[in-house]
């Protein structure tokens, strides 16, 4: 059958002439090329319905133009290029095109002693919005990393304090029996407790931009952090891992506030929201903080 004369019925139907501020596709499989890397991702296209006789865009069109994203390195021109693809095959009836990319970005990380390394991977998502030549590009990055609660190492020092006058009150004290005392688990009765959390990063780019500088971002929040999750690790890196998160006690809101300071420095972001979890070991519930710059 000839393919001028199939049926077209979203251009012919009638509808009511509502306009709609998105129209497109969510989980769109897609393969991305960056830093090297082929990468798996999932996108989610769409442009404004801004002519309300119009029932409906044309969502293979947004499909196709994503093909680019194949052949191209991913940066902020590709992406731009794209959403004016979206706007051209809807040069009518749109004015505003959207574009979300999920991805995992894979980082080696060297151990923080040894001569090992793994591999992390980093969920993130961009979100683009092109409007009337105006051109927003936001990055969502998850850091995962141990918190140490500064509460339950005061606690565990005192207990320990306790034992050591409990176990030494009668007793002259020779270096050689309180060095065994300190290695056993009858003197150090208490240890603090700390838990694995995440920071949720969303910036804004700077219009000036012209890279995504996913990995710039994640190495300015670990090293604010300080103690950020390892990969493959030998004893004496679980040791310098250990006594990393010892002088390195924090709270949700002290995680919070390194980060925000740290985030200020980049030159590259105009804004930015964060929010940290810290999912307890004590509690069945979580401890969170959020805050924000120009957002």
């Amino acid at each position: 059958m000839n393919a001028s004369i199939l049926p077209d019925i979203a251009a012919q139907a009638t509808c009511q002439p509502v306009s709609l501020g998105w129209v497109g596709m969510y989980g769109i499989a897609l393969p991305l090329m960056f830093h090297a890397q082929r990468i798996r991702a999932s996108a989610d296209a769409g442009v404004s319905l801004d002519c309300g006789e119009t029932r409906g865009i044309h969502m293979s069109r947004l499909y196709l133009a994503l093909e680019a994203f194949e052949h191209q390195p991913l940066t902020p021109a590709l992406i731009r290029q794209v959403l004016q693809g979206f706007l051209d095959s809807h040069e009518d009836i749109s004015t505003c095109a959207y574009l979300n990319l999920h991805f995992e970005l894979m980082i080696q990380r060297p151990a923080l002693i040894s001569a090992l390394a793994g591999w992390k991977a980093y969920p993130v998502t961009l979100s683009v919005k092109l409007h009337q030549k105006v051109f927003h590009v936001e990055l969502n990055v998850e850091v995962s990393y141990s918190s140490t609660c500064p509460c339950s190492a005061a606690l565990a020092r005192q207990l320990i304090q306790q034992q050591f006058v409990q176990d030494f009150a009668d007793r002259p004290l020779k270096h050689e029996d309180l060095l065994t005392w300190l290695g056993s688990t009858g003197g150090v009765v208490a240890t603090p407790h700390s838990q694995r959390s995440f920071a949720n990063l969303d910036v804004r780019l700077n219009e000036e931009c012209d890279t995504l500088p996913i990995e710039a971002l994640i190495d300015r929040a670990e090293a604010a952090l300080g103690t950020a999750v390892q990969t493959a690790v030998k004893r004496e890196d679980e040791q310098a891992f250990a006594l990393a998160n010892g002088q390195n006690l924090m709270f949700c809101e002290d995680a919070a506030r390194r980060l925000n300071l740290a985030m200020k420095t980049l030159p590259w972001l105009s804004a930015f929201k964060l929010r940290v979890t810290h999912a307890e070991s004590l509690h069945a519930h979580d401890a969170v903080a959020c805050s924000s710059w120009n957002w």
